[in-house]
């Protein structure tokens, strides 16, 4: 029997794809694949492996997390992902959204993965290589600051990042992307989903109501 945890009096099983489905965040289809075959608790630290399948953020050092399920699978059923794409991961830390993304890009897409702090941008890095796609070529690690993008990687088909900004998107994350290409990208406490145009604009659309640990330069260093 698969083990079972409690999480604000209801039981939530450790098939996170199962659970995503039943809560209705996510329907049949490639994002809803990569939840089941990607296990969360290989991307936690061990002494949280048994709290990997509840409902909610985890701490994974230096003050970062690894963000909440329902989330994770929100923000990627807008991005809404295909095999064979180009994307950018924008503060990649413990590396699960990295490994959902490369299953669905599969051997002919490019996950691009950027994390600035050193510790998570390893722990990432080795949690993403117990499904060796970076042996594979799949997914390419860059330890920096993500403000300027990416540009010896871009045009990107898609772009995601995983803390809060408090402001403007850098204008770098825009150039880097392909026209019709989509961006998903936490502002204070909304998802933003930016889709953009053939003429270089952007059709924008808000979704409020989260949290998310706040996005990090060089320059908010100590």
């Amino acid at each position: 029997m698969s083990p079972v945890f409690c999480y604000d009096g209801a039981i939530v099983e450790n098939s996170l794809a199962a659970y995503l489905e039943r809560i209705g965040v996510l329907k049949p289809g490639r994002v809803l694949d990569a939840f089941a075959a990607i296990d969360r608790a290989d991307f936690v630290p061990e002494e949280l492996r048994a709290s990997a399948y509840v409902d909610e953020p985890l701490l994974i050092g230096s003050g970062q997390t690894i963000s909440q399920p329902y989330v994770v699978a929100f923000m990627l059923n807008l991005l809404d992902p295909e095999p064979g794409e180009k994307i950018m991961d924008i503060g990649a830390g413990s590396g699960w959204q990295t490994a959902l993304l490369a299953h669905i890009v599969g051997e002919e897409g490019k996950v691009f993965a950027l994390e600035r702090i050193p510790e998570l941008c390893e722990f990432g890095r080795s949690n993403v290589s117990k499904y060796n796609f970076t042996k594979k070529g799949i997914v390419e690690w860059f330890c920096q600051d993500a403000t300027k993008g990416l540009r010896q990687r871009a045009p990107f088909d898609k772009t995601i990042a995983a803390a809060a900004l408090d402001g403007e998107i850098p204008q770098a994350w825009k150039d880097q992307l392909n026209a019709y290409g989509k961006m998903v990208v936490p502002i204070d406490a909304s998802v933003w989903l930016f889709h953009k145009q053939k003429d270089g604009t952007f059709h924008e659309t808000e979704f409020p109501g989260f949290a998310f640990v706040p996005f990090l330069k060089d320059e908010d260093r100590n």
